[in-house]
C-alpha cells in the first residue's frame, strides 16, 4: 500500500490562489496550523475559507489568513475573537456570510453526503432568511439551505496512518471529520503518523479512503 505521506511542498503544490477552503477548529482547537503558516509563506490568497470561525490575532491560524488579508470571502459562523475580521468585513475588504453554527455543520455534512438541501427553522424571520427559499410544511416555515464544498480542505489530525485513517483528540474533533467528506482534495496535518495496522480500527473517526495527503506536523 503506497503512503500518502508527503512534504509540505508537495502538499502545497496542491494549493492555488482563489480557492475554496475549508479550514476546521473551534477558535484554534483543531486548526492545522503548519499548514495554514506554509500557505502563507508560499503567498496564496484570494480565498473563500469556510471555517466556523477566524480564530484570534495572537495564534497564526485562521487569524493570520486574515490579518495578511489572504481571504477574499468567508462563511463563518463566529468572528467576535478577531476584531480585524470585523474591520475588514465592515469595510467591505472581506465578504462576510455569517452562518448559525448548527446551519453551518449540517451544510457541511450534506456537502459531504450528496444531499441536495436541508429544511430548518433557523433564522426564519432573521435576516439570516434573506435571499433564501422559505418552504411551508405541515404549517410551520422553514428555510431552505444548500449544501457546502470545498476544492480543498486542510484537516488536523492527533494520528493518522500512512494510508490516511485518522484520529483525532478531544474537541479537536469538531469540524475535523465533516470537511474531510466535503471537498475535492482532503490533505491531513498529523501530530504522529504511524504504519498502517497501529490504530485501533474502532477508534478511527475519517477512513483513510478519502484522505489524499499527510504531512507531519511541525507544530506538535
Amino acid at each position: 500500500m503506497k503512503s500518502k505521506v508527503v512534504t509540505m511542498d508537495t502538499a502545497m503544490s496542491k494549493i492555488r490562489s482563489g480557492m475554496t477552503l475549508m479550514i476546521p477548529g473551534f477558535v484554534n482547537v483543531g486548526t492545522p496550523l503548519g499548514l495554514v503558516k506554509a500557505i502563507c509563506e508560499k503567498g496564496y490568497g484570494d480565498f473563500h475559507v469556510i471555517s466556523n470561525n477566524t480564530g484570534t490575532p495572537d495564534v497564526p491560524g485562521i487569524g493570520k489568513l486574515v490579518l495578511e488579508h489572504r481571504i477574499r470571502a468567508l462563511t463563518a459562523s463566529h468572528i467576535g475573537l478577531n476584531p480585524e475580521s470585523g474591520k475588514q468585513m465592515n469595510s467591505g475588504q472581506m465578504k462576510v456570510n455569517l452562518v448559525p453554527q448548527g446551519t453551518l455543520a449540517e451544510r457541511i455534512r450534506i456537502g459531504g453526503a450528496g444531499i441536495g438541501g436541508f429544511l430548518t427553522p433557523t433564522g426564519v424571520g432573521t435576516m439570516v432568511e434573506e435571499g433564501k427559499q422559505v418552504i411551508e410544511v405541515e404549517g410551520k416555515k422553514y428555510l431552505l439551505e444548500l449544501p457546502l464544498r470545498a476544492d480543498v480542505a486542510i484537516l488536523r489530525a492527533w494520528k493518522a496512518d500512512e494510508f490516511g485513517n485518522l484520529i483525532y483528540r478531544r474537541s479537536a474533533r469538531n469540524f475535523n471529520p465533516l470537511m474531510a467528506m466535503a471537498a475535492d482534495f482532503v490533505i491531513v496535518e498529523a501530530d504522529q503518523v504511524v504504519p498502517v495496522g497501529e490504530l485501533d480500527p474502532d477508534a478511527i473517526v475519517t477512513p483513510g479512503v478519502v484522505v489524499d495527503m499527510i504531512v507531519q506536523s511541525r507544530e506538535a
